[in-house]
């Protein structure tokens, strides 16, 4: 018997649409008894508790799986307690939000919820990184899970420049009417930053990238090397200005990572003037100025300095 928990987010979807999607797919399975052989409990997650106090709840009660049904922030609220406490459960993910990040990069069905399902039943499971990020956001210092990227720049711009309207009626592609607002706010400050055990280094940057996995909305791959099971983070240091700046960071994103990459079997990402690309396992931050932090498509508020670091094979993921 296979424990089941569906954390849901009612806003996202209702109980009784993914009961349907659920119930077809068991009814659907080979007659093995496998899919059959499923003890399902619901619980609903609320503007309180994205999901960490009833993944809790779940593995209390025996679950064995915990299917975070909705956007990025219920999968990471889940996935942050798998990666804190430790618990013998596996992730899957029916990913019903507008980036779907995690789900994207894993390459999970988006915009199928029965094939999403069909995934979480399969037995197999793959250990997956997270990442930590830890700042001051104005209520004293927090510790925050993210599973695909957390910084600062031009992503956090284009999420606090998006119209929530739009994003409800268009999806991602909200993101893509924000950008030119976006580069418009992106301005270079000077930053220290302190990679793993080495010493503090200033720099100057308008965007700082931290990726677990490096894909965002609309298939746009800005941490070409990333890869969630590798026990690093891939770090991405924008500083483009004017536009023989701008020109260059399209460049290495769309020829010398995008086009080139593939004609040639590149195996690395390669740096330009206006981005620079690493690998850390922890990195420390400082900035000159507050800028506006984002980790996985949400807005945190505004920070001087944070943390980052990797937590290897933290979770299961099916």
């Amino acid at each position: 018997m296979t424990r089941l928990a569906i954390i849901w987010n009612p806003s996202k979807t209702s109980r009784e649409n993914l009961e349907t999607a659920l119930e077809a797919v068991i009814e659907a399975a080979p007659d093995d008894g496998a899919a059959a052989a499923t003890d399902v409990r619901w619980y609903e997650t609320s503007p309180e508790d994205a999901g960490h106090g009833t993944a809790a709840r779940a593995v209390e009660e025996g679950a064995e799986v915990l299917v975070a049904a909705g956007g990025d922030g219920t999968v990471r609220a889940v996935a942050a307690y798998l990666g804190e406490s430790g618990a013998d459960a596996d992730l899957a993910i029916v990913p019903l939000g507008t980036g779907n990040l995690l789900a994207r990069n894993l390459g999970v069905p988006v915009g199928d919820v029965p094939a999403a399902f069909a995934r979480a039943l399969a037995p197999e499971a793959r250990p997956v990184d997270l990442g930590w990020l830890e700042a001051d956001l104005g209520e004293g210092p927090q510790r925050l899970a993210f599973a695909v990227m957390a910084g600062f720049g031009l992503d956090a711009h284009m999420i606090t420049e998006t119209n929530d309207d739009l994003k409800d009626r268009v999806g991602w592609l909200a993101y893509v009417e924000s950008l030119g607002r976006a580069l418009t706010a992106s301005e270079t400050l000077e930053v220290t930053l302190a990679a793993d055990d080495g010493e503090p280094e200033r720099t100057t940057v308008h965007t700082l990238l931290v990726g677990n996995c490096g894909m965002l909305q609309g298939g746009i791959t800005l941490l070409p090397d990333a890869d969630p099971r590798d026990g690093e983070l891939d770090l991405l240091l924008l500083s483009a200005q004017g536009a023989a700046g701008w020109a260059d960071t399209v460049r290495n994103m769309v020829w010398d990572n995008g086009l080139k990459r593939l004609a040639t079997g590149v195996v690395e990402a390669q740096s330009s003037d206006s981005a620079a690309h690493g690998r850390v396992r922890a990195l420390r931050v400082e900035l000159a100025e507050p800028r506006v932090l984002e980790i996985d498509g949400e807005d945190l508020g505004t920070a001087t300095a944070f943390a980052v670091e990797v937590q290897a094979a933290a979770v299961r993921v099916r």
